[in-house]
């Protein structure tokens, strides 16, 4: 069980994010996040919008560091992926 997070690359607001994933349940990426300090709201679908300022602190508890079409193939394989409608 692994939650992974790819680099801070996508612009939205005005600041830069990153994705957080988990490869075995949602229910252990809401923990995750909810370690972290990540408000309920980030949750988009099947991942958290992390802000770049954030980043840091998801790789210190414990978020492993990926790119993005790594954490894609990690969500897609754990067969958490929910596509937009």
């Amino acid at each position: 069980m692994t939650v992974y997070i790819d680099p801070p690359i996508w612009p939205g607001h005005g600041r830069v994010w990153s994705h957080l994933v988990s490869d075995a349940s949602y229910d252990e990426l809401h923990a995750f996040a909810a370690r972290i300090g990540c408000p309920p709201r980030a949750f988009d679908r099947d991942h958290y919008d992390i802000p770049s300022a954030q980043y840091d602190v998801a790789v210190r508890a414990g978020a492993v560091e990926v790119g993005s079409k790594e954490l894609l193939h990690h969500l897609k394989a754990a067969g958490l992926r929910r596509r937009k409608r």
